[in-house]
């Protein structure tokens, strides 16, 4: 009985309830008229009684409440075996239709479908898991957003880690501003102890996702709710060459080396200023930074601090005066004519 969701929250609610009552009174009569049939409690006594909680004692014909550690085990013991055989069982499957996905993409039928698929909301989800779980040789993917949800982020590090034992290899790009989320660094922790490395860029980029070169997954709207599939091969080694180049000068997300902080820190710093000049408001200079627009605002707060100045126009005006761009490859202190 206890095996369905809405048992449960009887179970967890109503039923709770009156279990601990009945162990306050030390028992409950038998003729109580809130449990005979029809009466208010009728349902979760007969719930109680059938998960053991409850027991008829024949003397005194009053029910008894029974230890809850003992009854737990008839009941939880049975439905965590039942899910580590579904869990097996779901694997199998996954395995049995990841050799019939290889086949049918490779099928001139499949080709016949084009190369662009178009994917929305949980469809992106199935067709991720699908390919990473199809993945041969190498993962790569770029991740913008910080403040991505914990439950997707411990769903992907088990389906990554799977793909990382299986010995393929696994690249990830974020933004520097990730080196703040505790969230993405315990991520980081278990994909980079079996091997995946892990780097962080200043520049705003949109997310990306390739898998063995033959397959690239984009975002097809600005909410990230629709996603496109690209199999065109000259498109996915455009997006490769991309990643590549973004590779190449992002910093090790491991590494804490005191001089790679400080020009995370410029980096950082001349991005805001180069926003502030060309004008864009908090919401987007928040977003191509990777941060929350509160976080932005204490950037701004900082500039004014450094520049003496008390209002936005005061600072564009004297950072003007002085020449700043934004692209200037100094240092965060040396903001001082």
């Amino acid at each position: 009985m206890a095996d369905s969701l809405g048992d449960r929250e009887l179970f967890e609610t109503r039923a709770t309830t009156f279990y601990e009552e009945v162990v306050g009174q030390g028992g409950l009569d038998g003729d109580d008229p809130r449990v005979a049939e029809g009466g208010e409690e009728h349902d979760v006594f007969l719930m109680l009684r059938e998960l053991g909680l409850l027991r008829l004692d024949a003397d005194t014909g009053r029910f008894l409440p029974e230890d809850p550690s003992v009854v737990q085990s008839h009941v939880v013991s049975p439905l965590s075996q039942e899910g580590a055989r579904l869990l097996e069982e779901s694997s199998q499957w996954a395995q049995a239709f990841g050799v019939l996905n290889q086949s049918w993409r490779r099928s001139p039928l499949a080709q016949a479908g084009g190369p662009f698929t178009y994917l929305r909301d949980e469809a992106i989800g199935r067709f991720l898991t699908s390919v990473v779980a199809e993945a041969e040789e190498e993962l790569i993917t770029a991740q913008p957003q910080t403040g991505r949800d914990p439950q997707t982020l411990a769903a992907a590090a088990l389906r990554d880690t799977e793909m990382l034992e299986r010995g393929t290899a696994m690249r990830t790009l974020y933004q520097h501003s990730a080196r703040r989320s505790a969230v993405t660094a315990d991520y980081v922790a278990v994909v980079a102890a079996r091997g995946a490395e892990v780097r962080t860029l200043d520049e705003f980029f949109k997310r990306l996702i390739i898998v063995d070169r033959r397959v690239a997954v984009i975002p097809a709207s600005d909410d990230n709710r629709s996603a496109l599939a690209v199999r065109e091969p000259s498109v996915v080694a455009f997006l490769v060459d991309i990643f590549e180049r973004s590779w190449e000068r992002a910093r090790p997300f491991a590494s804490r080396d005191r001089s790679m902080m400080r020009d995370i820190a410029a980096e950082q710093r001349a991005m805001s200023i180069r926003m502030l000049i060309e004008g864009h408001s908090d919401p987007v200079s928040a977003k191509r930074l990777g941060v929350s627009p509160r976080t932005f605002a204490g950037y701004i707060s900082d500039l004014k601090t450094e520049y003496d100045a008390r209002t936005r126009f005061q600072l564009g005006y004297e950072m003007g005066r002085r020449g700043i761009s934004g692209d200037e490859a100094a240092d965060p202190d040396d903001a001082t004519d």
